[in-house]
């Protein structure tokens, strides 16, 4: 008798919801919080590393503010 249970690694999971935009101010995913340089090194990152970054996406979701006003308004900031 086979045990019917899937295999599973034990890695810890990308925060990748398939929501690729970069913030331009923030310069982070939208979608997952990460920095390019954290999404690039993702698959080679040692699991300690990753778990780091998992605890720390929720404290990046503030710097998400909402733009306001398009580009005139970034204008008139200057």
């Amino acid at each position: 008798m086979t045990d019917e249970t899937p295999w599973k690694r034990n890695e810890v999971d990308s925060p990748c919801v398939k929501v690729c935009v970069v913030h331009p101010e923030a310069r982070i995913c939208t979608g997952c919080l990460r920095t390019i340089d954290e999404i690039t090194r993702w698959s080679k990152m040692p699991p300690e590393e990753r778990r780091e970054i998992m605890a720390a996406l929720p404290d990046r979701q503030p710097m998400l503010r909402k733009r306001r006003g398009g580009r005139a308004a970034r204008l008139s900031r200057g």
